[in-house]
């Protein structure tokens, strides 16, 4: 016998998540409440929140953060809309968490790269090459993706880097990548193309003042372990 799942304009007014978040604050809802209001509508079958948390019983929420579109359309009562929502929420929070006002941010030490740059790429399942670009203040003026690699590697050129450092004018760069491991010690490549872009840097005039590898909650400085 299918079990009766009440529809939500069945529910008292009071107890719907959508009026208990303008009552009471969203802080007061349940994660499946959250995701129930992002969604917005069930189907005949189930309503909102019992689709809210079939899903988180199948996903926890880095888990559904992670999940590409494909893979929560596959989710039963998850077409392609509600697949973007979802995603659309992940990525607010995501650069909600590397979000700053006011002046340009400045780069003082690598915890800087990694609080900037981490939350961007803790979920990737390649590897990223990043360049922060900075002025005489080691403010960031840009900031950019030169190379999207593998699961457990990137190939970056030296010429890739610093055409972006030239357009920008940037007196110093920063570069930093993933690795999606989890584990940032630097293989042997990640050392050796550290040392061509100093070289290349020290001809052109630019500084590479770091190359910063983001792990899973932690990171590895090639300026500190004195590879620069």
């Amino acid at each position: 016998m299918q079990e009766y799942k009440i529809r939500i304009h069945d529910m008292q007014k009071e107890e719907r998540p959508r009026e208990r978040l303008i009552n009471s604050g969203a802080s007061s809802l349940s994660d499946s409440e959250l995701l129930a209001i992002i969604l917005r509508t069930g189907s005949k079958q189930e309503n909102v929140i019992n689709l809210a948390q079939r899903i988180l019983s199948q996903y926890n929420m880095k888990q559904l953060s992670q999940t590409s579109l494909a893979q929560l359309m596959k989710i039963h009562g998850i077409k392609e809309s509600k697949a973007a929502q979802i995603a659309a929420c992940f990525e607010i929070a995501r650069r909600l968490e590397s979000f700053t006002e006011g002046a340009k941010p400045r780069i003082n030490s690598p915890a800087d790269v990694y609080n900037r740059i981490y939350p961007r790429l803790r979920e990737q399942k390649k590897e990223m090459f990043i360049e922060l670009c900075l002025d005489t203040k080691n403010q960031v003026i840009k900031e950019d993706t030169i190379s999207i690699g593998s699961l457990n590697a990137n190939v970056v050129h030296p010429r890739e880097v610093f055409r972006m450092a030239l357009a920008e004018s940037a007196a110093h760069i920063i570069v930093a990548h993933n690795h999606p491991s989890g584990d940032p010690t630097p293989s042997r490549e990640d050392i050796e193309i550290t040392k061509k872009l100093v070289e290349t840097g020290s001809i052109m005039g630019i500084d590479v003042l770091d190359h910063v590898i983001i792990g899973d909650g932690r990171h590895f400085s090639m300026k500190e372990a004195g590879h620069i």
